[in-house]
């Protein structure tokens, strides 16, 4: 595992104590393996070998996936590619952003999109852009508010799969 970004963060507790968050590409299948619970708390869909299976492909397209570790415990991870179009240029395109529920609202998620915003200008993008579920609305919030996303667009899916099943 490679370690892309290491900080030392206060975290508060009845008693103060310093813990360490490190950032790792995570790449090797046991890596990756560490990874998908988290993973799997938003895409609930995927059974491991269908994560690994995809996974895979999504590889070849240039998607990584990065992993936040407080002390040695994974808590957040990032899943990215790099692409060009007309209206962004080249730019960062998260599809994956999740904390473990247990260890939400501790600040990970800011740290780890921080993360991909410096990773991404280091790729020389010149936006990071994510979509969201129209239902988290605490999610809207939190890249609105606190890490200054611009709601811009809404996102449309044609559901190819079920064609004949149209009105």
């Amino acid at each position: 595992m490679t370690v892309v970004s290491q900080q030392t963060a206060e975290t508060r507790s009845e008693t103060q104590m310093s813990t360490t968050t490190t950032i790792k590409q995570l790449s090797t299948e046991d890596d990756l393996r560490t990874g998908f619970p988290i993973l799997n708390e938003l895409r609930t869909h995927l059974d491991e070998d269908l994560f690994f299976e995809l996974y895979e492909q999504m590889h070849e397209e240039g998607y990584r996936l990065f992993g936040l570790y407080d002390d040695e415990e994974i808590v957040a991870v990032a899943g990215v590619t790099v692409s060009t179009n007309f209206y962004l240029g080249k730019h960062a395109y998260v599809y994956d952003l999740v904390t473990t529920e247990s260890r939400r609202s501790e600040g990970f998620g800011e740290q780890l999109l921080s993360f991909v915003h410096d990773w991404a200008a280091t790729e020389g993008c010149e936006a990071v852009e994510l979509e969201s579920g129209l239902w988290r609305d605490d999610a809207h919030r939190f890249y609105t508010d606190a890490l200054g996303y611009e709601k811009y667009c809404y996102s449309f899916k044609y559901d190819l799969t079920n064609d004949g099943d149209r009105e």
